[in-house]
């Protein structure tokens, strides 16, 4: 993990470049080699891309038109990448495999439209969000046509198995967004209630994306829970990370003004440190109480600041780091191919990402 002696600053990256049509920016060692896995898988990658597009072809015009704006927005692709990976430890085939590669992200892409509604968010990735763009009528029917799409598509594959993993997923991830909901400015949530919430909200999907390729691809049970540990544990630093960021970052890096959670009332694991410290924690009751009165509509660089010159940063970065311990000290148990290796260099990546 990256060092905050600068009184939190996170390391930075200091490049972009291109992959498999999809800016991934790079600022550490482990980001080459993400930059080469990414290289390497790069038509599969490409076909998945396409399928997804192809997923969302509807005839009604505005539907299409949103769901396209925000497929085009981008991303890291990292749900589809882990079903690919899952998947070499069985019998690899695309064809298949994509009946899960697919539908996961789609999920994934709808949940961020909800988000975008729930949040009042305007751009996501430096691009206006759908409901910013369009509206939040048409951003949650956006949404819930993108879910049906990858519900229909995951039926073409005949296990059951593989879709009670999926639909249980789906349920958790709704019960995380009512959880957050239910948490917003609530000063006195614990350690638990966060990690339980990121779990649902984030750590799910990329865990079953993992087990749900190795299943796809019938591999060995044990293998596909392995995988699902090894997604679980780096999903929980992914989401840690991304919180940090949020306090930490800047608007360029990560797409959206610094401090968005905290303006909608989601304090997280940073805060939750922070106001554990008898010095700070009265000024730090006073800013959220300001910030719940405006609505989340006002300044909160000094509540930021507040957070950056405290311990929650390096305690934070401390839980991320010992998470992605444990994702690699996982995949041990796992046959030794070069997907094992591939995603160690993800992991490595979670652990050190700058946006």
């Amino acid at each position: 993990m990256s060092s905050t002696g600068d009184g939190g600053r996170l390391n930075r990256g200091t490049a972009g470049v291109t992959a498999s049509d999809r800016t991934i920016k790079h600022s550490t060692g482990d980001g080459m080699k993400l930059l080469e896995l990414y290289a390497k898988m790069k038509k599969d990658i490409s076909y998945i891309e396409k399928e997804l597009e192809r997923s969302i072809d509807v005839d009604h015009p505005m539907l299409r038109e949103a769901s396209l704006h925000l497929l085009k927005a981008g991303g890291k692709r990292i749900r589809p990448v882990f079903v690919l990976l899952g998947a070499k430890f069985g019998t690899y085939d695309l064809a298949k495999i994509k009946h899960v590669a697919v539908p996961l992200e789609l999920i994934h892409m709808a949940s961020l439209v909800h988000d975008d509604v729930i949040d009042d968010a305007n751009t996501r990735r430096g691009q206006l969000t759908v409901r910013s763009k369009w509206d939040n009528r048409i951003a949650m029917y956006t949404g819930d046509y993108i879910f049906a799409k990858a519900l229909s598509i995951v039926t073409k594959l005949p296990d059951p198995a593989i879709h009670q993993v999926m639909s249980k997923a789906l349920v958790e991830m709704s019960i995380g967004e009512m959880e957050q909901i239910r948490f917003f400015f609530h000063a006195e949530q614990s350690v638990r209630d966060y990690l339980l919430r990121i779990k649902r909200k984030t750590a799910l999907l990329l865990a079953v994306s993992c087990q749900l390729g190795a299943m796809a691809a019938g591999a060995a049970e044990r293998d596909a829970r392995r995988l699902y540990n090894f997604g679980y544990y780096a999903g929980m630093a992914f989401q840690i990370r991304d919180d940090l960021l949020d306090i930490c970052g800047t608007e360029k890096e990560i797409g959206k003004p610094p401090g968005s959670d905290i303006k909608q009332g989601n304090i997280t694991i940073p805060v939750i440190f922070a106001l554990r410290n008898p010095a700070l924690r009265p000024y730090l009751l006073d800013e959220l109480a300001r910030i719940e009165a405006c609505d989340g509509q006002t300044d909160v660089r000094g509540f930021l600041d507040i957070i950056r010159g405290s311990t929650g940063i390096a305690e934070a970065e401390r839980m991320a780091s010992t998470y992605i311990d444990k994702a690699i000290r996982v995949l041990e148990g796992l046959p030794d191919i070069q997907a094992k290796k591939d995603l160690v260099s993800f992991a490595h990546f979670v652990g050190n990402r700058s946006y």
